[in-house]
């Protein structure tokens, strides 16, 4: 199964590990689940994740371990196209043009009010809890 993993899952993934963040962050690892990345967003992971104080326990290198294993396991797919402006807040954008460019029917992802109104572009925007409760349905 495939799927867009919004940063704010990985961020939650990497900050405590109980919860769904987590457990689709360790079935990333036993490739039960293939993530679709593109450069901005693995750029953007980076980013965020490397923020002073957002991921205290974690060194730099250690969330550089995290990141280049999910990466590994990924998908990349290359964005050729914009949909912008969509989404309330443009920093969102690039998860459906990705979502969209790799024809991904899930969009995993903790703000699902930002992120709602690519439903009508048949992408199925879900929180963790929700994608984790799918992929574990036999």
């Amino acid at each position: 199964m495939r799927m867009v993993l919004d940063t704010n899952v990985l961020i939650a993934a990497m900050r405590s590990t109980t919860g769904a963040s987590h457990a689709i962050l360790l079935a990333i690892h036993r490739r039960e689940i293939v993530p679709v990345i593109s450069v901005p967003l693995v750029m953007e992971y980076e980013e965020v994740c490397k923020r002073p104080g957002l991921i205290p326990h974690l060194t730099s290198a250690q969330i550089d371990i995290v990141l280049n294993q999910i990466c590994s396991r990924a998908e990349e797919q290359r964005v050729f196209f914009r949909w912008r402006p969509f989404l309330p807040d443009p920093d969102d954008d690039m998860l459906v043009e990705l979502a969209i460019a790799a024809n991904v029917s899930y969009l995993v992802t903790g703000n699902l009010r930002d992120l709602a109104p690519a439903r009508a572009l048949g992408i199925q925007v879900m929180e963790p809890r929700e994608f984790v409760r799918l992929i574990q349905t036999p």
